[in-house]
């Protein structure tokens, strides 16, 4: 039953925060290589900040200094219309933020061909399920149109969680309802 399904997956997220591994180095250093909160790309801002995260169902109600963090572990990326971003059982490590555009989530088939399970819109996340398991991709994302993401990929992620333990319990609980909603 789904109260069991979530027991299950709270305690699993539970035990992948508290037995990170320990991180050599400081989240400082992955600031450092990517840049400081608000970096520039190639003379352009980056479209990841506390503000555009704030819009977001996953991180929505975190501080602003918690936002500043998530936004300085992440990176800009841009799709064209038909984009395959992951195919079901590619390995995933990213985590996705759609900042516009649309997604389709979708599984093949076998004698049907694809199915749509979701079309996303901007604010939405797909993909965290990556940054907490080593398990391969459930589904396909494919962008409907040109999209812009806010990505987080799972080194930096498991850096910041280390270190802002306030921010991984958070950040657990945040997961654990949106998973839950999605049963």
């Amino acid at each position: 039953d789904d109260g069991h399904r979530m027991d299950g997956l709270a305690h699993a997220l539970f035990s992948f925060v508290v037995s990170l591994p320990r991180v050599t180095g400081s989240f400082g250093l992955v600031r450092a290589r990517r840049g400081s909160i608000g970096f520039e790309k190639s003379g352009m801002h980056s479209a990841v900040d506390a503000t555009t995260l704030k819009k977001v169902e996953l991180f929505a109600g975190l501080t602003s200094g918690q936002l500043e963090v998530l936004a300085a572990a992440s990176e800009d990326r841009e799709a064209a219309a038909g984009t395959v971003l992951f195919e079901e059982g590619d390995p995933g490590d990213e985590l996705f933020v759609l900042l516009s555009g649309k997604v389709r989530i979708s599984k093949f088939v076998p004698g049907v061909g694809e199915e749509a399970l979701a079309i996303l819109e901007a604010g939405a996340t797909f993909g965290e399920m990556a940054l907490i398991n080593d398990h391969p991709r459930s589904a396909h994302a494919i962008c409907n149109s040109s999209v812009k993401l806010g990505v987080i990929r799972r080194e930096p992620f498991e850096q910041l969680l280390f270190l802002h333990k306030d921010l991984a319990y958070e950040l657990l609980w945040r997961f654990v309802r949106i998973l839950s909603d999605r049963l």
